[in-house]
């Protein structure tokens, strides 16, 4: 299938200011593909991003276009969502801004389940401000803040998710693009909030740093630490140590998503039904 890309993009902002051999540019074109997949018109397209290399997006991509503070991005993807819940919310951010920075905007999106598409491209650094240590940062590896060698334990992003409740948790790379565009149309698809972490390159400012001296090194690495679902839930507990699975990790339709708990406050207040009671929501411990 043909796609035309120049649709979807603003060509007056080409050539895109990311570094030659960088993911982002492969994820910003599986991400076209999974909106043309969807059908969806452009006009009911809302792109947030914020502040990295991830936050280039909302520059790049010719939908409607949000570009906001570090950190934030969730906390505006919610307003515009529940003042507009027809239409369809794309929020895009790096490690950093969406794990540190924004840990806890991502923590109370995935608890409110609202229908919100968050893509996070880790690239297990701060890239755009040049090398400071994110939350995915591999212990011992060397960043501009701390040069020894990372000290700081990291955390998985998706198991933070779950944990946090978001309906749709997956993970891909960006050296799959068909994997990776299957992944979104699937998370695209879903009905909630659908966490959706591709790992990433920064071969500038992680990888010829760590002896990773050109991107493919970079590319190798990621692809030394990352495993199939299937592959990975046949590996022992030592094995599983420091590899990432990959693909749907979590997957729950009957979530009530946020938007339509908000209609039922909104048809109580205007008298359209009565108050709200425990028995309107599903039951959970």
């Amino acid at each position: 299938m043909a796609y035309d890309y120049n649709k979807f993009l603003r060509m007056e902002k080409m050539p895109t200011l990311w570094c030659w051999g960088c993911g982002d540019g492969v994820i910003l074109k599986a991400t076209i593909r999974a909106i043309e997949k969807m059908g969806w018109n452009q006009n009911d397209v809302c792109v947030v991003s914020g502040i990295g290399c991830s936050g280039r997006f909302s520059s790049y991509l010719d939908f409607n276009t949000v570009h906001t503070t570090h950190g934030r991005t969730i906390a505006y993807a919610t307003g515009i969502k529940l003042a507009n819940p027809d239409k369809h919310v794309i929020c895009v951010a790096g490690d950093g801004d969406a794990l540190a920075i924004g840990g806890n905007h991502t923590i109370h999106g995935c608890r409110r389940n609202i229908d919100i598409n968050f893509i996070i491209i880790n690239n297990f650094i701060y890239g755009l401000t040049n090398s400071q240590t994110s939350p995915t940062t591999p212990q011992g590896m060397w960043t501009v803040t701390q040069k020894a060698g990372n000290i700081d334990p990291t955390f998985d992003s998706c198991d933070l998710a779950i944990a946090a409740g978001a309906s749709f948790v997956g993970r891909e790379t960006m050296l799959d693009p068909k994997k990776m565009e299957k992944l979104l149309v699937k998370g695209f698809s879903h009905k909630g909030f659908s966490f959706l972490e591709i790992l990433s390159n920064c071969h500038i400012n992680l990888g010829r740093k760590n002896k990773m001296v050109s991107a493919m090194d970079n590319l190798n690495w990621i692809d030394s630490i990352s495993a199939s679902k299937a592959k990975y839930d046949k590996m022992s507990e030592e094995e599983q140590l420091n590899i990432l699975p990959l693909g749907v990790l979590k997957q729950d339709e009957k979530a009530e998503e946020y938007c339509d708990l908000y209609q039922k406050v909104i048809d109580a207040q205007q008298g359209k039904r009565g108050k709200i009671t425990q028995d309107d929501f599903e039951k959970k411990i």
